[in-house]
């Protein structure tokens, strides 16, 4: 995933703190958990992870441009 060059910016410390701060979390209906963080290092802009069910794998994370509080 970080290796596309439009997510190759995505720091592992931006993703761990938006699993371990989430300022929002959404559980899908195939149970993969999505939450949110806005990363202050990158304008506040809001980081979207996406884990797998056991909430812990990472399945995705990326700058999410719709993000609304």
């Amino acid at each position: 995933m970080r290796e596309r060059p439009d997510r190759a910016i995505i720091r592992l410390e931006w993703i761990e703190q938006a699993i371990e701060h989430p300022e929002r979390e959404v559980v899908q209906q195939d149970g993969r958990i999505r939450r949110w963080a806005r990363i202050e290092a990158m304008d506040g802009r809001a980081l979207r992870v996406i884990l797998l069910p056991d909430g812990e794998t990472v399945h995705n994370a990326f700058f999410d441009r719709s993000f609304k509080l």
